[in-house]
Order: C-alpha cells, then sequence, then structure tokens
C-alpha cells in the first residue's frame, strides 16, 4: 500500500469514525482535556479490555483526578478501585508514584514532550505517544498492539513488533495523519478489524486493504 492509498484509507475511517465506538482513553481526553487522566487511563487500559479501563477509569476519577489528589489514596484503595485491570496490583503502586513524581519534578503537571514522559515510572512510547497526541495535540504516533497489527495486513509497512511499526510510520506517514492515525485504527481493530476472523465483508476498506497474512 502506498501513501495516496493510505490517504484513500483514513478519509474513509475519518467519514466512518463517528459511527462506531471510539476508544475509551480518547472519550476521556476529547470529554475532558486533561494530558493527566489521559495518562492514567493509558496506564489502566495496558493488557486490559476497554469495557474494563472505562469502569475502572470511572471509578478511580470520581475518587481522584489530580496528581496531589491521586497521592492521598493508597494503593490498596486504589486497588479496589480499578479491578479487574490487568495487573491491577503494579498498577495500583504505579499510579500514585506517578502522582508524586509530576509533583515533585514537574510541578504537579503532565510533560508533553517524549523525553521526559519517558522518564517516568511504567511509561513507554506507546504510552507517551498517546498522551502527546490526544492529550496535548501534539506530533506524535502511538503504536500499539491495534496499530502495529493492521498496519501490516494493510500492506503498508513490515514490521515484526509495535517500536519497530513505530519508526517505520514515522518514516512514511504524512504528517498530518499522525495525531489521528492510532485513534482510527484502534477504532477499526475493535469494531471491525480483529485479530482472528476478521469482518472483511462489512469493511469499508475492503477493496482496498492488501489482506496481508489474514
Amino acid at each position: 500500500m502506498d501513501n495516496k492509498t493510505i490517504e484513500k484509507v483514513l478519509n474513509i475511517l475519518k467519514e466512518k469514525y463517528g459511527k462506531w465506538k471510539a476508544p475509551i482513553v480518547s472519550e476521556i481526553a476529547s470529554k475532558t482535556g486533561d494530558p493527566f487522566r489521559v495518562l492514567i487511563s493509558t496506564v489502566l487500559s495496558s493488557r486490559t479490555r476497554d469495557a474494563v479501563t472505562r469502569k475502572a477509569s470511572q471509578r478511580l476519577f470520581e475518587r481522584a483526578s489530580t496528581p496531589l489528589e491521586m497521592t492521598r489514596l493508597s494503593p490498596e484503595e486504589i486497588e479496589k478501585l480499578i479491578y479487574p485491570v490487568g495487573f491491577f496490583r503494579t498498577k495500583s503502586r504505579r499510579i500514585p508514584q506517578l502522582a508524586r513524581i509530576l509533583i515533585d519534578k514537574y510541578q504537579g503537571k503532565v510533560p508533553d514532550t517524549l523525553n521526559e514522559l519517558l522518564k517516568l515510572p511504567g511509561v513507554g512510547r506507546k504510552t507517551a505517544n498517546l498522551v502527546i497526541t490526544i492529550g496535548f495535540g501534539k506530533p506524535g504516533i502511538c503504536v500499539d498492539t491495534h496499530v502495529h497489527r493492521i498496519s501490516n495486513r494493510f500492506g503498508y509497512v513490515n514490521t515484526k513488533s509495535p517500536p519497530e511499526t513505530e519508526f517505520a510510520l514515522r518514516e512514511k506517514l504524512p504528517k498530518e495523519w499522525w495525531i489521528i492515525y492510532n485513534d482510527l485504527l484502534v477504532t477499526l481493530g475493535q469494531n471491525i478489524c480483529f485479530p482472528r476472523s476478521p469482518n472483511c465483508g462489512v469493511c469499508p476498506l475492503n477493496k482496498l486493504c492488501e489482506k496481508v497474512n489474514t
């Protein structure tokens, strides 16, 4: 798939986007515009289904929605609020740790650069890029399993891992699509383009997708 085709693909997805259920982290970003909530909900979403992340985020943010409020919760309290997200015990310790670092080193603000975000414990490239793009509206390319899988299924890249996909996309994808690329592909992946048995028959991209390894 070349850039002319990917432009067609992304324009179609952009048109269809509102008709599908959006990822929970994107929903939180659009409703609150709060990089801290984006950061924490992204941490919660790792290895967790969106429906579980949605409820856990709601319970947690009802109790604490700022770094200072989060530091006042014990790991045990957070654990009860976020259960059953994946690795909830690890996350219940990490979340107040993140909040404390933001207060001590960043005046209670989430940093808006990739390098600074990557210094935070438990924050990898996927989380950092998502915070940058939907938390701050700055260019970045967030690659999770959906984006990695579908970019390869399209035939747009040929990579073996999400980090490889991110750097391949940075080289190839037109910059105007960087911010929205994750949202569009994750939404497609959650609604139609499943890892196994993708629903190609109803996919609006059926004639454009190269269907690599499907």
